[in-house]
């Protein structure tokens, strides 16, 4: 919630910028070009404090172990550098960037449903929904974690309501609900399918795993 606030703030100012820079004056322009630097200060430092941050949580996890995948083999790709720099531009919600690093992770670890997860989700936000399912469809083929087929199906449910095919949408939500009945996404989805109203909402349950 604390950054959902700063990063409103943020928002608010850039859009501020873009609306008055071309109608302003030389004073104002360059007032608004210092807010401008200020903005892109805060941006790189929130984002290098963040990686830094990231860094650090992996090198806990790899010595305590992680218990929220406790229902899958071991994962070596969560200590790449790759994988710890995409899943800090996740959840700041910087999705093509991610995007590139979890691209690398793919590289390095063809057969990681994790990282498949995640580039899969990227593509979702990004509106890339058929390179989105493949990487879904993969990971179903593969995954044994309840968690991680259930978050699966739900970004599946969306992507086939996102099309109108509601039957299908209902199917798959019904599916992840089956699947891990503690994720609360599953269930919100079905409601919002079976009334049509309500934002679908997916991912938010991957971003507790990163």
């Amino acid at each position: 919630m604390m950054f959902q606030h700063v990063f409103a703030e943020m928002n608010e100012m850039l859009e501020d910028i873009s609306r008055k820079f071309h109608l302003a004056g030389d004073a104002q322009k360059q007032e608004l070009a210092q807010q401008w630097n200020l903005l892109k200060h805060m941006s790189d430092g929130i984002i290098e404090e963040w990686l830094c941050f990231e860094e650090k949580m992996g090198d806990v996890r790899q010595k305590l172990g992680n218990p929220e995948f406790k229902d899958m083999p071991e994962l070596p790709e969560l200590d790449a550098p790759c994988f710890i720099k995409g899943q800090g531009y996740y959840k700041l919600l910087m999705f093509p960037q991610a995007l590139e690093e979890f691209e690398q992770v793919i590289r390095q670890y063809p057969d990681s449903v994790l990282a498949r997860t995640c580039l899969g989700m990227c593509h979702l936000h990004m509106e890339q929904s058929e390179h989105a399912a493949k990487h879904f469809w993969f990971v179903l083929e593969r995954a044994g974690s309840k968690r991680l087929r259930s978050i699966i199906y739900n970004a599946l449910g969306c992507i086939e309501a996102q099309k109108g095919i509601f039957a299908k949408a209902k199917e798959y939500f019904t599916l992840a609900h089956h699947s891990d009945p503690s994720l609360a996404e599953p269930l919100a989805n079905l409601e919002a399918c079976l009334h049509s109203k309500g934002k679908l909402s997916y991912g938010n349950e991957l971003t507790s795993l990163l």
